[in-house]
């Protein structure tokens, strides 16, 4: 075990490269969905649900649509869990810290590995649950690790988008086992081997991270993982400042973390005190982004729960190009992990460097993340442009691009939050952004209907809607640069202002 002193700056490049692994390996896998569904259509999951037709020139063929509705409900539900859940599992990280919710996590990952690995056709049923589990413990495991961010505070929203870019990046890891599935492994004994990697999770969990949470910014001495002994710990008064609280063991400290103080009346001359949950969940700032993480992402999900079925009408059922392209899409999700730190690095370019007088840090940050927020909006437009016009070799094009928006999406929507919003609430207020945001999610299934039902399969009129529907994600942007202008036109004034405004 590492010296709690000694070690302290190894220890946290230790828990930075792990927690990379584990969100490389693990944690976004439900995002590779369509790589999987090749495998269960393979294997005969569903495979009731087909049934004989007669195609237009008088020939048999094989009608699986209700195959793929089934298949497209299993990732909507997954989809929905993976956020909804983020909710409570937002309250229990931020009160009872890492330790209990990656218990979760690991609880219900494992439980959802062991599902896909012992189900078969006659109970494909099971898919029902077992992708919703792997969904939310993924998504926990990603917020256990963004708190490392704290850990490199002049990198810090430059590694919280590098966890969710390899967050992205896992989706590769059905991509995988599609692979191996053709070279003769079997679905089982991919998802068993899953399975055993929990140890690795728990490994982390007692060794690597602390019992209750990383404080942003970190106090001097400062430790965590078993073994380390006592340490100082530290609370933030209300003016900001850090004072020590006496010696308690590390990994069972309750530190505060830092805070900035908000005002519902959204005015730039405040007072610095700390802000409550419900002066966030009602600023401006929180409904803004709100819809500005809900239309991109119900493009997003759309997208990768209807691919198979898009892809199979785009090349007319030819299975060898529905594979090819299958693995085209799963390949380009590995370079998520490539360009999220490019959001993060656009976050901090500030850092270092010497601000205005009158500046504050958070003000900096939000002009930063302003043109981030604008960059991803104009990224979900060009690539849901591409995803609607239905011609086959443009959607390698969608792919690199839809690649791309995801990783500076989720980043961004993370890095945000810890630059807006107290971070005593990161975790209600992550969980309940996506919450909300699943809500707007569930649509996606109705789209599916609607493009089954009444468009004969033909997804273009609500491509075309979903593509204006993204247009509202400009608005945020906006108002963040407006905030930040009038910071700045009261700050010429010689007005009172602070950092805590929203």
């Amino acid at each position: 075990m590492l010296g709690c002193r000694g070690g302290a700056g190894v220890r946290s490049w230790l828990t930075l490269a792990s927690g990379l692994v584990e969100c490389l390996c693990f944690a976004g896998a439900v995002f590779g969905w369509a790589s999987l569904v090749f495998v269960l259509k393979t294997d005969g999951y569903f495979s009731d649900l087909c049934v004989n037709s007669t195609a237009t020139n008088e020939t048999w063929r094989t009608d699986c649509s209700r195959q793929d509705e089934q298949f497209s409900l299993i990732f909507t539900i997954a989809s929905f869990m993976n956020n909804f859940l983020t909710l409570p599992n937002g309250f229990l990280f931020d009160h009872f810290g890492t330790t209990a919710a990656r218990f979760l996590a690991i609880s219900v990952y494992t439980a959802g590995t062991l599902f896909i690995a012992f189900s078969s056709a006659a109970t494909s049923i099971l898919l029902f649950p077992a992708l919703s589990f792997i969904a939310v413990g993924g998504i926990l495991f990603l917020m256990t690790n963004m708190q490392v961010g704290n850990l490199f505070g002049a990198h810090r929203s430059t590694i919280i988008t590098l966890y969710n870019g390899a967050f992205d990046s896992s989706s590769a890891v059905f991509l995988i086992i599609k692979v191996l599935f053709e070279g003769g492994v079997s679905l089982r004994a991919s998802f068993v081997f899953l399975s055993i990697c929990s140890v690795i999770h728990l490994l982390r969990t007692f060794f690597l991270l602390p019992r209750m949470h990383i404080p942003h910014p970190v106090p001097k001495g400062y430790t965590y993982g078993v073994r380390c002994g006592k340490s100082k710990t530290y609370s933030l008064d209300g003016a900001g400042d850090v004072k020590k609280r006496g010696n308690i063991p590390s990994d069972g400290e309750t530190e505060k973390m830092s805070i900035r103080a908000e005002d519902p009346s959204d005015s730039p001359s405040i007072e610095n005190k700390e802000a409550s949950f419900r002066s966030c969940f009602l600023s401006w700032f929180f409904l803004w982004h709100l819809i500005w993480l809900s239309v991109m992402q119900l493009r997003h999900y759309l997208f990768i729960g209807t691919l198979n079925p898009m892809l199979s009408r785009l090349t007319n059922g030819d299975p060898g190009l529905v594979s090819k392209y299958t693995n085209a899409f799963a390949i380009t999700q590995l370079c998520g992990v490539l360009c999220a730190p490019w959001n993060g690095l656009i976050m901090d370019r500030h850092k270092g460097k010497p601000r205005p007088p009158g500046q504050s840090e958070q003000e900096a940050d939000l002009r930063s993340a302003a043109l981030s927020l604008f960059l991803t909006a104009l990224q979900c437009l060009a690539f849901s442009i591409c995803a609607t016009l239905p011609i086959l070799s443009l959607q390698y094009l969608s792919f690199a691009l839809q690649v791309l928006n995801r990783s500076f999406l989720y980043g961004g929507n993370a890095a945000f939050i810890s630059i807006a919003f107290p971070a005593c609430h990161f975790g209600k207020l992550f969980g309940l952004l996506m919450a909300l945001s699943a809500i707007v999610s569930l649509l996606q299934y109705p789209c599916f209907a609607v493009v089954k039902e009444l468009l004969n399969g033909d997804p273009l009129y609500v491509n075309i809607a979903l593509t204006l529907l993204t247009l509202m994600a400009f608005i945020h942007p906006l108002y963040v640069y407006i905030h930040c202008r009038r910071l700045a036109a009261c700050r010429e004034k010689g007005d009172k202002i602070t950092s805590n405004t929203f």
